[in-house]
């Protein structure tokens, strides 16, 4: 009997249907460290939660008890709503057998108004961004944490998370079921901040979770048919290299027992299938170079495979939004081509100054920045604390780092020189150093608000990948770890990325053990790897890309 719980309602069907299918097959396969740090962190957050709501009104609460095995918490969860209890942490909803739901919710609030359960989940990601209380088109409704008081906030604005509304819907629906549910027809999130609860207004969301419920319980129960196509996902996705298993071959008994069941003798294939990748890559499918929603517009079109896309004579589809049509066309002729990047122009530039500095951090979740890298005429500078995150300590390595940088940009200043400093991809770089300048105003050498926008505003502050995405087509992505490389550099680390070093700080730090110098020591190389790289890049791109390079026109319509 298949189930279905709302985690899977979001992201690729194909994966779906392949865990569906072969519930064995990835029990032995290591759980990406990066998922695994993102889902004890969750469950830490969630734990926080719940401490700081029970302890502010302990009798309102009935706490299920996550030990308990699933039908007891079942068993409990439906007393507690049956006995009316204002507010209940951890429940478990009973599972649907016809229509194949289960799921469980942080936190369900009784509605005294008008009776019935409103869902309330938990999340380890921001829902609400802060802004100014000026004039705007919507505000979102929010309520305070400790006292159901649903208003309109001018403080903040809605952050699009279509995950949450759906598991918002798929409780709803099963609240429903039981006539548990409030006819307020509403959900609620307490994100990361935890400083309100955001409220979900369901009745835009249901009709859209119907389909969608529909469709994927389809594909766990094998009635609908699905097909590999790349995706974000499959960068994190076992199935993407590792192949369906092989099915043994009928035995004589079996064999029998189908002829005389009316079926057909013949036996079962004894070949496993090849990868999401490996067969992909054989049927040259358009994917592989127009991923994700590119490639449902271009297979409405009836282009299915890279060949067909590299021979598109027509007008540009009507429906492309995906940015100039005949860039794609020139991505699947240079993925033919085997060309790794495309010039856009007849020139490569790149913005240069007399004195340059390659910058690139490495954080901790959301929890801080707790390295900041530089490369200066080859000298490379970390500024450090391996004071487990958070700390306070994070402030005086910030401090530190803004202090050398800014003095390094005023004594250029002083001497008549240009000054430039540069990143890969500005967006965690300038999030954290907002980020640090508001959690450690008025320590030392910590800049204000205001200071660092006038920086990151400024021409001084240079992003290479803006510079990769502005100058060449990249058929085979555009971050550092693919770009580099075709300029000539190499990491050191054969395992070097971003999810990667989450396990290696942890063993830095020691959460989980003693702390591991070794580790300190693959950090490091590992951020200045990527500030080396990103000055290659850079020389690259100034002296050798125009003529190592193939241009757009080379691949012209």
């Amino acid at each position: 009997m298949a189930f279905l719980d709302a985690r899977s309602l979001i992201g690729c069907r194909h994966r779906l249907h392949l865990d569906a299918a072969h519930p064995g097959m990835l029990a032995e396969v290591r759980e990406d460290p990066g998922v695994q740090q993102r889902r004890e962190a969750a469950t830490a957050h969630r734990a926080r939660v719940r401490d700081e709501l029970v302890a502010a009104a302990p009798a309102d609460w009935v706490v299920i008890d996550p030990q308990l095995r699933a039908g007891e918490r079942v068993a409990a969860t439906m007393a507690a709503i049956e006995s009316g209890a204002p507010r209940i942490w951890g429940a478990l909803l009973p599972q649907e057998a016809d229509t194949g739901r289960r799921g469980g919710v942080e936190f369900l609030l009784r509605d005294e108004d008008r009776g019935g359960y409103i869902p309330i989940i938990v999340v380890n990601h921001k829902v609400t961004d802060p802004r100014r209380p000026d004039p705007a088109d919507f505000h979102p409704l929010t309520s305070e944490l400790f006292q159901w008081a649903p208003r309109r906030d001018k403080h903040v604005k809605l952050r699009p998370q279509p995950r949450d509304q759906q598991r918002l819907a798929h409780l709803y629906r099963m609240l429903q079921r039981h006539g548990m549910a409030s006819p307020a027809l509403v959900g609620g999130a307490i994100g990361l901040a935890f400083d309100r609860i955001l409220i979900h207004d369901l009745t835009t969301v249901l009709a859209d979770y119907d389909q969608r419920y529909a469709d994927r319980i389809a594909v766990v129960r094998g009635d609908l048919p699905t097909q590999p196509s790349k995706v974000p996902e499959c960068r994190q996705c076992p199935w993407w290299v590792r192949g369906a298993p092989a099915q043994r071959p009928a035995g004589p008994e079996e064999v029998a027992e189908r002829d005389h069941a009316g079926h057909s003798g013949a036996e079962q294939s004894n070949t496993a299938k090849p990868s999401c990748e490996g067969q992909l890559a054989v049927l040259r499918d358009v994917s592989l170079v127009a991923p994700g929603s590119r490639a449902e517009v271009l297979r409405g079109h009836g282009v299915q495979t890279i060949d067909e896309l590299a021979a598109w004579a027509g007008d540009d589809p009507e429906d492309w939004q995906h940015g100039p049509f005949t860039e794609a066309v020139v991505t699947a002729r240079a993925w033919i081509a085997g060309a790794p990047l495309v010039r856009r122009f007849e020139q490569v530039s790149v913005r240069r100054a007399d004195v340059e500095v390659d910058v690139d951090l490495e954080s901790y979740q959301e929890d801080g920045a707790y390295l900041w890298g530089t490369l200066l005429d080859g000298v490379y500078r970390p500024f450090v604390t391996w004071v487990p995150l958070p700390t306070v300590d994070e402030g005086r390595s910030f401090g530190e780092f803004w202090t050398w940088l800014m003095q390094v940009r005023a004594d250029a200043h002083a001497a008549g020189k240009t000054f430039a400093a540069y990143c890969y991809s500005r967006t965690a770089e300038d999030k954290w150093l907002y980020e640090s300048a508001r959690r450690f105003a008025g320590e030392p050498g910590v800049p204000t608000h205001e200071e660092v926008r006038a920086f990151v505003d400024s021409i001084e502050w240079v992003d290479m990948f803006q510079a990769v995405t502005e100058q060449f087509i990249c058929p085979n992505g555009k971050g550092l770890k693919k770009i580099a490389p075709v300029a000539g550099f190499h990491w050191r680390d054969a395992e070097a990325s971003g999810e990667a070093s989450m396990g290696w700080y942890r063993r830095a730090v020691g959460y989980d053990a003693d702390s591991d110098l070794t580790q300190r020591t693959r950090l490091l190389e590992y951020n200045e790897d990527d500030v080396r790289a990103t000055q290659v890049l850079r020389d690259w791109m100034t002296h050798k890309a125009v003529d190592e390079v193939p241009a757009l026109t080379d691949f012209g319509r």
